[in-house]
């Protein structure tokens, strides 16, 4: 797909459909247990359950009583227990003698362009443990995408688990008898990419609003928890944070230094219409109450939720530093001052500011030096175990082993090693050896792959973030996600031709496929749509940045991602000891 002029991007495919699937089919599978029951639900189930089907649904279909899994029933409970578990062998000894059955949920659509399949053990699970059981579900996800919206005209991919799910999916497809030729498709690209091609963006301090809502209170399956600090009273208030929130949708992909300007205007326009109540008469008031008050109330009340999350975040931001890591994140993606840096990590660990951040600062060090000098890495490792506990040994290894956290020298005797072995063993079934030599060995070579795709815009004089010429305005002008500038790359070229340098930068893998069944037809509003698959989780700086490429290339970026993601629920993974 080559990027057409400037027009306006297409509408997107409507996803609610995926929702009304997935109600039905666990309806279904109420109904196949008549009578009275307790539902035992898993507690990362519970939000995007609520998101399916609220409780007055499942009490419409004889659910009596709700618990967590790891909940014993009260006294007098039905006799009839139901489990909705994922198949985890944890969750299994709390259960005993079951029949079972499949509740084939594998998508979640968060908003008009987001779907997530709220798989957060996915990162852990493939790119440390090299588990490959999650690779069905996001095959199917495919299937069952494909066979709504599609046939897909173009794949494109990039990373190891990328391709074994596209082949997966093609193997389904081939299996199954496919409905969808001929019928003219709603989206017409996919792009698959793994986490770990572009860890350094995950890593990076997000700064437009929706990241940094998401850094500062965690947003949770779509929505939020605003405490008493943003609410301005004693009570938390649960927020829901799409499209049709009409203050929100304005902001999400703001800088977050545009964003008081925003709301500051916002609530004069508002108080503005409240003041045309008073040269009103009664037929024209009685209007005004009838269609427009109950809107102004409720854009009032989100309004003041967002100027308090704001002031918050602030609040927050100035007592961590904020301004002083942002800098220090700057000089670490364009190279400079890199010794001045390390001093700085140095300082967090000694001032004990966070066992996360210190951990995320280190790993973006590593990741944009193509790891650290031995004596450096001894020497912060040394600081951080005593600054936050020798039982973070094994936090070490896990991110050695993921390869974002690494020595210079081991990383290249290993490189070798690897290179050979990747020779050796190619077929799917000797993929875990593989996958253990590519997390031992990972280089990153960021700053060479900068270079190439000219990742760190080059500037003359400010960079104007309330009118932003790039995708760099995420990053406050700083840096291009590699990631968004790698799909944007591939889709200009219709392919990785002249790529091939970064590509092996990256470690291959990368792979571009066209279905010979579906017709390339320019004048369909699909060939402007295109899917774009995080395997390992997507930020919501991702998000923007490519919503950004879209109106600006008019086309529309749907996403699809195992999770959504940020830089702590990545070092969360990697922690054994629990900070």
């Amino acid at each position: 797909m080559a990027f057409a002029g400037r027009r306006d991007a297409p509408e997107p495919p409507d996803f609610g459909i995926l929702k009304r699937l997935a109600r039905d089919q666990l309806v279904y599978l109420l109904e196949q247990l008549p009578g009275k029951k307790d539902l035992f639900i898993e507690a990362d189930l519970m939000s995007p359950l609520d998101r399916i089907a609220n409780v007055s649904i499942l009490k419409q279909h004889d659910v009596d009583k709700l618990y967590k899994v790891e909940t014993r029933p009260a006294p007098g409970a039905s006799d009839q227990f139901c489990f909705l578990v994922r198949p985890r062998v944890r969750t299994m000894r709390f259960i005993a003698d079951v029949t079972c059955d499949e509740w084939s949920f594998y998508l979640l659509p968060l908003d008009e362009d987001i779907i997530s399949m709220e798989l957060p053990e996915f990162f852990r699970d493939y790119f440390l443990e090299g588990d490959h059981r999650w690779i069905n579900p996001v095959a199917r996800a495919l299937q069952l995408l494909n066979s709504l919206y599609g046939p897909f005209g173009k794949t494109y991919g990039i990373g190891r688990c990328a391709k074994m799910s596209y082949e997966l999916w093609r193997d389904l497809e081939e299996e199954s008898e496919s409905e969808g030729q001929g019928r003219k498709p709603e989206i017409g690209h996919v792009f698959l990419m793994d986490r770990d091609t572009d860890y350094v963006t995950a890593l990076c301090s997000q700064v437009v609003y929706e990241g940094l809502v998401d850094d500062t209170f965690r947003i949770k399956c779509g929505s939020v928890d605003f405490g008493p600090d943003v609410t301005s009273s004693d009570k938390s208030i649960k927020v829901l944070l799409n499209s049709q929130d009409k203050v929100f949708s304005q902001i999400r992909n703001e800088h977050f230094s545009s964003v008081f300007g925003f709301l500051s205007q916002k609530s004069r326009n508002l108080q503005a219409q409240y003041d045309r109540r008073r040269g009103m008469d009664i037929k024209q008031m009685k209007d005004f109450v009838s269609q427009e008050l109950k809107g102004l109330k409720q854009e009032h009340r989100l309004l003041s939720l967002h100027i308090g999350a704001c002031e918050s975040i602030m609040k927050k931001k100035t007592k961590q530093d904020f301004q002083e890591t942002i800098k220090a994140e700057h000089s670490l993606l364009e190279g400079f001052d890199v010794r001045e840096s390390t001093s700085f990590i140095e300082e967090h660990i000694d001032r004990q500011v966070s066992p996360i951040e210190s951990l995320r600062l280190m790993c973006l060090l590593s990741i944009t030096e193509n790891g650290l000098i031995p004596k450096d890495y001894r020497s912060l490792k040394t600081q951080y175990l005593q600054s936050y506990g020798p039982e973070h040994l094994l936090t070490f290894h896990n991110l050695k082993r993921i390869g974002l956290l690494t020595e210079q020298s081991a990383g290249e005797t290993l490189t070798a090693v690897e290179s050979k072995v990747s020779k050796l063993v190619t077929d799917r079934a000797a993929g875990k050896i593989t996958d253990a030599f590519n997390s031992l060995a990972r280089k990153s070579n960021f700053r060479a792959i900068s270079k190439k795709l000219g990742l760190i815009p080059r500037l003359d004089g400010e960079y104007d973030l309330k009118m932003p010429r790039d995708m760099a305005y995420v990053f406050g002008g700083a840096y291009v996600p590699l990631s968004c500038k790698i799909i944007e790359q591939v889709l200009e070229r219709r392919g990785w031709q002249g790529l091939e340098e970064v590509v092996r930068l990256l470690n291959g893998n990368e792979f571009c496929v066209s279905d010979s069944a579906v017709e390339d037809n320019p004048a369909w509003e699909s060939q402007r749509v295109v899917l774009a698959v995080f395997l390992g989780g997507c930020t919501f700086s991702e998000i923007a940045a490519l919503r950004f490429l879209g109106k600006e290339r008019g086309c529309k970026f749907i996403f699809l991602t195992t999770a959504i993601t940020n830089s702590a629920r990545m070092m969360e993974a990697m922690i054994e000891a629990k900070a």
